[in-house]
């Protein structure tokens, strides 16, 4: 299975196969770090090896009833804790029929192993809950909690699991592969906008997303010039379907970001967005720069907030009214 993994996630691979070589094979994992790096495929080949009845050099071999079981996703000791709807949170209920699952032995020889993700939306009586399956583990069986949020879970699950930590993988490595992906123009542009995943960068290539974050970008430059358009921009923003407002959010961030570096005269080659260096170093001379600080922790609390029902609307009013007031010294900070 690991031939099918992501260059970059080759040492984690070694890690855990390392694990299972040598029969310590950790009772709960967690994977951390943002989502698009590839830890769900991971969590997935390592489960796999760990179910297969002949597994050769630490993999899967692809060819025994248990690896056709995994592969058309029937495995009965491959399970999967989720939300029922995507933002919603993890109830009690999923996790007390989870534990009535595991009261049971597994039904194969080898291990059973349990995919929690995203383990962050577990809710608090859900937490409570899944500490005890920790707490009183049952037989040959492994947890895997993948979270972009880590520090969100109970301290008490935390301690009570391995933890493995996912970074963007270098700009060299990343661009390499999207180049044998087939990504050939502007794969460096391509991967800024995507924040350094390169997995979201090939996503994004098949999408013209690039022409969508120039289309925003834009938008946010000219709200500078015209906050009467203000309402008109948040309202076209929330109708945007190709992306969701925490990438709106954060393609925000990654511009003052930029701002922020540019006014202490950073090098073109330590940008996220060195294609945009010129129209951005023209906002500098009139700029508070005060407020753009204070600007830039009002969207990081406001990403935190997105878990909330908050309006997002509203919310992209907000920030988008603050920032065109941030040159008339008229901020709210």
């Amino acid at each position: 299975m690991s031939q099918s993994l992501y260059p970059w996630l080759q040492p984690h691979w070694r890690q855990l196969s390392a694990y299972a070589e040598q029969q310590r094979i950790p009772q709960a994992l967690i994977f951390s770090g943002r989502a698009e790096l590839g830890q769900e495929a991971l969590a997935l080949a390592f489960a796999h090896s760990l179910l297969c009845f002949a597994p050769q050099t630490g993999k899967a071999c692809g060819f025994c009833h248990a690896c056709q079981l995994c592969d058309a996703g029937n495995h009965p000791d491959l399970l999967f804790l989720q939300p029922e709807e995507p933002s919603k949170l993890i109830g009690i209920d999923a996790v007390r029929r989870l534990v009535t699952r595991l009261a049971l032995k597994p039904q194969y020889e080898r291990q059973r192993v349990v995919i929690i993700q995203p383990a962050d939306a577990l809710n608090t009586a859900a937490a409570n809950a899944f500490l005890k399956c920790l707490e009183e583990p049952t037989e040959r069986t492994s947890f895997i909690l993948l979270t972009r949020h880590a520090n969100r879970l109970p301290a008490t699950i935390r301690s009570r699991c391995q933890q493995m930590h996912f970074l963007s993988p270098e700009p060299d490595i990343a661009i390499q592969w999207l180049r044998q992906q087939g990504v050939k123009q502007a794969p460096e542009r391509i991967l800024a906008i995507a924040q350094g995943s390169p997995v979201l960068a090939l996503q994004y290539a098949g999408q013209g997303m690039e022409t969508l974050h120039m289309q925003m970008f834009n938008d946010w430059l000219n709200v500078i010039q015209h906050p009467a358009q203000v309402l008109e921009v948040a309202e076209q923003w929330q109708k945007q379907s190709q992306v969701d407002i925490e990438v709106i959010l954060t393609w925000m961030a990654s511009w003052l970001t930029d701002l922020i570096k540019l006014s202490h005269s950073a090098e073109q080659k330590h940008l996220r967005h060195p294609d945009l260096q010129v129209r951005l170093q023209a906002l500098l001379k009139p700029l508070n720069f005060r407020a753009i600080y204070a600007h830039y922790d009002l969207i990081n609390r406001s990403r935190q907030q997105l878990q909330t029902t908050l309006n997002k609307q509203l919310l992209l009013e907000k920030l988008l009214i603050e920032w065109s007031r941030i040159n008339q010294g008229l901020t709210a900070w």
